[in-house]
C-alpha cells in the first residue's frame, strides 16, 4: 500500500472541523487502505501524538520525498523511516504501534 504524501500532510496539517483521526483515516482510505485499518491508524495516532507531533510527522513526510521523481507516494515503511528521523522518540513509537496494531504491513 502506498500513501500519498499530500494526503498525509493534509490529514496532519490542515485545521478543520474534523478530528485529526478522521482526517488521517480519510486520507489513508483515498490511497487504498480499507476503512477499518485507516480508522485504526487515525485513532491511534490522534490518541498517542500531539498536534505538534503530527505536524512534525507531516513535515518530515513531505521532506522525505522532495526531489524524488515519484514524490506523490509514501509507503508505510517510508513513514516509519520518517518517524525515526524526528527527534522525538514518541513519534516513532506511536507510528510503529499504529502500523503493527492496525495490521498495516510495510
Amino acid at each position: 500500500m502506498k500513501v500519498n504524501t499530500t494526503i498525509v500532510l493534509g490529514a496532519v496539517l490542515l485545521a478543520g472541523c474534523a478530528a485529526p483521526a478522521t482526517r488521517i483515516s480519510t486520507g489513508l482510505q483515498r490511497y487504498g487502505l480499507d476503512g477499518a485499518r485507516a480508522d485504526c491508524v487515525g485513532t491511534r495516532l490522534q490518541g498517542d501524538l500531539t498536534i505538534g507531533q503530527l505536524q512534525q510527522l507531516g513535515r518530515g513526510a513531505a521532506a522525505y520525498r522532495k526531489g524524488d521523481t515519484d514524490r506523490g507516494t509514501l509507503t508505510p515503511a517510508d513513514l516509519l523511516r520518517v518517524a525515526g528521523e524526528i527527534k522525538d522518540p514518541a513519534v516513532l513509537l506511536a507510528v510503529g504501534k499504529a502500523v503493527a496494531a492496525c495490521n498495516v504491513v510495510p
